[in-house]
């Protein structure tokens, strides 16, 4: 799985959840900036945000990761 992939599902779970990216920094504790270097340029979340991403999105890890299927 290449960033680029993990970055595409990250994209589109954020599309699914209806949540803006604004709303979405929020939860997790970062800027709405931050939120968008994820899913565009080559910056992955610390771990701790990572979690807290997934939570927010109520969407397993392992999905992003392309560990599994959704």
């Amino acid at each position: 799985m290449e960033l680029e992939d993990i970055q595409r599902r990250l994209r589109e779970c954020v599309a699914a959840s209806g949540i803006q990216q604004k709303e979405l920094a929020k939860r997790i504790g970062v800027s709405a900036q931050t939120v968008s270097k994820y899913m565009k340029k080559d910056v992955f979340p610390a771990l701790d945000t990572f979690a807290k991403l997934c939570a927010a999105l109520d969407v397993k890890s392992d999905y992003i990761l392309g560990i599994a299927e959704y």
